[in-house]
């Protein structure tokens, strides 16, 4: 429920509690707990085959478009569009997706900013999309960083008990109702590094600003640290170990966190987490930079989660000899610009390929699938008997034929089924 908005119309309410009883009949299959299963064994690397996961909000325009919701409020159309997702997933996709019979809520935190703000010129194609480039507030290291103050944050209880009011009164009875707070994806620090400098400046400053740049990372890197601490503390974290959304890609389902000595129905700390961090933004970086510049900032905050997930689209495999110095790293990104078969060797069954298959194949007009076969081919025949999890992700567009996903996760299975038989 936005601001704006005061109340929810019985009309609305009777629409979403409808969709929300097919949601609960769904959880209810008994595939769900077999999925559960999965997951946790592909989380604990000792995996029965390789599992599946598509993403569809980038595509969520074309997979369920804003003309096709009956809902009038605005808050009611956004759970409605939700609930359409879920059905969509299970009746149309049939990947490894889990949907219990739950719906939930986030604490509602309000941060700060570093004390700074770049300045976006923001380009529009007349739907919302567009590129967009920005001036960074920092011009010149390390004179500027007096200029940056570590964030703050206060927690909203008001709101927060307004955000659980409403979802109790509109699925209480069908959807149990359930915390569950994130308040990051990564901790990798260098998009915080760009948006601050820039990119071209990030690049440069390792050869003419060395020095300053070190400081900048320091900054970051404390206050990430900080920022950790103060959730920790605040007692405003909750598990993300069910059917939650980890790293890059892959749900966090497992009974390797929390830790033993975590208490249930306690907030959860840092160490009972799953966490990501990754570099995208330096893939034109050298090893040796990356190395001198990036990795030593982010090792102490990734190392303080349970468990680690590292990278995004950023190919891996050229700094893996770094990367692999994480103590508690359980999943690692192939991406589409990866080498599959070097990652494999460098992986074994000690850590879960995450692969990302090109979503290219599947958004282009064009829809070839012995191309599509040929690439999970090779993939499933380098990882023979390893923790593999196939991830369709960074989907755009379908073309406007959403049944790709479900034709993308067939054509899946059945190669798993050619290969790994």
């Amino acid at each position: 429920m936005t601001q704006t908005e005061s109340f929810i119309s019985t009309r609305d309410t009777a629409i979403l509690r409808e969709l929300a009883m097919r949601v609960a009949e769904i959880a209810a299959d008994p595939i769900m707990e077999e999925r559960k299963r999965v997951w946790k064994a592909l989380n604990g690397l000792h995996a029965e085959r390789p599992v599946i996961l598509t993403e569809t909000h980038g595509a969520l325009d074309e997979v369920i478009p804003l003309s096709t919701l009956t809902c009038e409020g605005e808050w009611a159309r956004g759970q409605e569009r939700g609930l359409r997702n879920l059905i969509f997933y299970y009746e149309q996709v049939g990947d490894d997706y889990i949907i219990d019979a739950r719906i939930s809520y986030g604490h509602v935190v309000h941060a700060s900013s570093y004390g700074v703000e770049e300045v976006k010129h923001q380009g529009n194609d007349g739907a919302g999309h567009g590129s967009y480039n920005w001036e960074p507030p920092l011009k010149n290291l390390p004179d500027d960083l007096a200029k940056l103050s570590p964030r703050t944050y206060r927690y909203d209880a008001e709101a927060t008990l307004q955000a659980k009011e409403q979802l109790e009164e509109v699925f209480g009875g069908i959807l149990e109702v359930t915390n569950r707070s994130w308040y990051w994806w990564t901790q990798g620090l260098t998009w915080e590094a760009i948006r601050l400098i820039g990119l071209e400046n990030l690049m440069l400053a390792m050869y003419d600003q060395p020095e300053g740049l070190h400081a900048l990372m320091a900054f970051l890197r404390d206050d990430h640290l900080q920022r950790l601490d103060w959730f920790e503390q605040a007692g405003l974290l909750t598990l993300n170990n069910a059917d939650d959304f980890v790293g890059s890609g892959g749900i966090g389902c497992t009974d390797c966190l929390p830790q033993p000595d975590y208490v249930p129905g306690t907030p959860a700390r840092i160490k009972d987490l799953w966490g990501l961090s990754e570099s995208q933004e330096t893939v034109g970086v050298s090893p040796e930079l990356f190395a001198e510049f990036i990795f030593p900032y982010q090792l102490p905050i990734i190392a303080r989660f349970g468990l680690a997930c590292y990278g995004c689209c950023e190919p891996v495999d050229s700094r893996w000899h770094i990367v692999k110095q994480i103590p508690n790293l359980r999943r690692v990104s192939v991406s589409p610009w990866s080498n599959p078969v070097k990652m494999a060797e460098y992986l074994g069954k000690d850590y879960v390929y995450s692969r990302k298959p090109n979503p290219s194949l599947i958004s282009t007009d064009q829809w070839d699938e012995e191309i599509i076969r040929a690439e999970l081919r090779e993939t499933l025949t380098a990882t023979r008997g390893m923790n593999v999890e196939l991830i369709m992700k960074d989907v755009h567009t379908l073309a406007n034929q959403p049944q790709r996903l479900g034709q993308w996760v067939k054509i899946a299975r059945e190669m798993i089924e050619e290969v790994w038989a």
